[in-house]
């Protein structure tokens, strides 16, 4: 079983009544159903109003693959939870990032870049075109993917040159975008995926759903978590592969402070 948390801000269904009428127990619980009608996913959710984002130590030491949509409030995520996912992915956690999340302090912190874009909200219709079909992401699914009614994200997007590109869309006003981008960071999978505007039911479309689906699965490292990732230990040289013979100086001792 793939264990998943579907990660939410959980503010603007509290605060506009549109989305609270489209998401009314909010985004975050209709993924996590969308994603419990597969039997290879148990979905938990969090939210941001919880003690330390619903996101410990603990908790996310036992999460397969994390969800995350923010928009409004991404200056409120505490430093010390976006170091703990940040060290997970690293070791091997899968991360979905949806829609405005590619504002997130963990999306940017992974990225190291800017991560902007352009953006209108007029309720434009969306296409988004797969580049290759027989990927896992897309699993099922058809070539072309049309929305009614999405927020307009357009190019230039900052983010380093991904992996692959899953998905690209086009715009009813013209412009284009790479919907569905992967990376890979230390030993853990990134999927970027665009859709997803609170004050449309995108979430409630069963393509989209589909696609959430493929993306745990693909996200999901089998492999136990690589838990010393961030460790730079000395190797001496009694312990090198093969025999060798110290040459020239070194600035540290063992035992002397900054030795390493």
């Amino acid at each position: 079983m793939i264990r998943t948390i579907v990660w939410n801000e959980f503010v603007h269904e509290q605060e506009n009544d549109l989305v609270r009428s489209i998401y009314p127990e909010g985004i975050h619980a209709t993924i996590a159903e969308a994603l419990a009608k597969d039997r290879g996913i148990v979905a938990s959710t969090a939210v941001m109003p919880e003690e330390e984002h619903g996101l410990t130590a603990e908790r996310l030491a036992e999460t397969d693959v994390l969800i995350w949509w923010g928009h409004k409030a991404h200056g409120r995520v505490d430093d010390a939870v976006v170091e703990r996912v940040v060290q997970r992915v690293w070791e091997g956690m899968g991360l979905i990032v949806l829609h405005s999340g590619h504002f997130s302090k963990p999306f940017k912190r992974l990225m190291g870049t800017p991560c902007s874009l352009r953006w209108r909200e007029a309720g434009e219709r969306e296409r988004m075109w797969a580049i290759n079909r027989s990927h896992p992401i897309l699993a099922g699914l058809p070539g072309r993917i049309e929305l009614p009614n999405e927020e307009m994200y357009g190019e230039p997007f900052l983010v380093p040159e991904p992996m692959e590109t899953v998905l690209i869309s086009w715009f009813e006003g013209g412009e284009v975008f790479r919907s569905g981008l992967t990376w890979q960071r230390g030993a853990g999978r990134i999927f970027y995926f665009r859709p997803g505007h609170e004050t449309y039911p995108t979430y409630h479309d069963g393509t989209v759903q589909q696609i959430l689906r493929n993306a745990v699965h693909w996200a999901k490292n089998p492999a136990p978590a690589w838990s010393d990732i961030s460790d730079a230990p000395n190797v001496p040289v009694e312990q090198a592969p093969e025999k060798i013979e110290v040459k020239g100086g070194s600035l540290h001792r063992p035992g002397e402070e900054g030795y390493r």
